[in-house]
């Protein structure tokens, strides 16, 4: 694990960019802590509208580039993408903070909340899944796009796949900015996030989970589907589920205000 680096004010600057453990965080407002992880083919971006939102509305939010992604630094060596995320919440010293996972972001909060249940607020999990290696062959899909990336490259890899994350109402701005993001993945940072998927399966965790949990799937996700986000919030003990209109597997991008207005209810449920 990389010891901190640096670490910006970001206080008053309503999009900062701290660096701490090799990773790239962009902080947004005051107020209650929330920590974004955006899923496999995404960044920090990918999670930005929805962060401004909730930040506008009081809270402290920070959007990663996951190890390998955006402004992140390439891992060297394995990473442990839930013990990172706690590492970080350590060292920013946030006390309980709010975790937002999409997709792939989701299983890491997951995972994070089942490590550490005092470092967690709630947990919301956006079009998110309990893993690849529910079954043998969500296992061997996911860890077949690691070559396929390294065959074709971002934008081809980009241009097969972005249309699937998004509902056929989507505008054509946000298709182009979920492509763009795709686009833009790294070998080093999607081979570790791809391996991860292709080892989890968080089906026997989920109902020892004490965190308060909120669970949202864009009705027309194709990917990893209404069906898998209702699994994981009838898992979860208490959990609330939204099924969110019009929106596909890129729900925090194609309905980021829909996304922002079911979070702050549960929040205030919670308070």
């Amino acid at each position: 694990m990389q010891p901190p680096t640096e670490v910006a004010t970001a206080t008053g600057n309503p999009d900062s960019r701290i660096r701490l453990h090799g990773v790239s965080l962009v902080v947004r407002g005051e107020g209650a802590p929330v920590f974004l992880l955006h899923g496999i083919g995404g960044n920090a971006s990918s999670c930005g509208a929805l962060a401004q939102l909730l930040s506008d509305a009081g809270y402290r939010t920070f959007c990663w580039d996951a190890p390998g992604y955006g402004e992140s630094a390439d891992p060297r060596s394995p990473v442990d993408h839930p013990g990172l995320v706690l590492q970080i919440l350590t060292s920013l010293a946030l006390g309980p903070t709010h975790l937002i996972g999409t997709s792939w972001g989701g299983v890491i909060a997951t995972k994070a909340a089942a490590q550490a249940p005092d470092a967690v607020r709630s947990l919301v999990l956006a079009d998110s899944t309990r893993g690849s290696a529910v079954t043998g062959d969500s296992a061997a899909s996911m860890l077949a796009r690691i070559p396929e990336l390294a065959e074709t490259g971002p934008e081809a890899f980009a241009g097969r796949r972005a249309s699937r994350l998004l509902s056929p109402a989507t505008d054509t701005v946000t298709a182009a900015a979920v492509r763009s993001e795709m686009a833009a993945v790294r070998l080093p940072g999607y081979t570790a996030a791809a391996t991860m998927m292709a080892a989890t399966d968080t089906t026997e965790l989920l109902p020892s989970l004490r965190v308060p949990s909120l669970v949202l799937v864009g009705e027309d996700d194709v990917v990893t589907g209404v069906a898998e986000s209702r699994i994981l919030a009838e898992s979860l003990p208490d959990a609330c589920f939204k099924i969110i209109p019009g929106a596909g597997h890129a729900a925090v991008q194609e309905k980021p205000a829909e996304m922002a207005s079911s979070i702050l209810k549960f929040w205030k449920r919670l308070s």
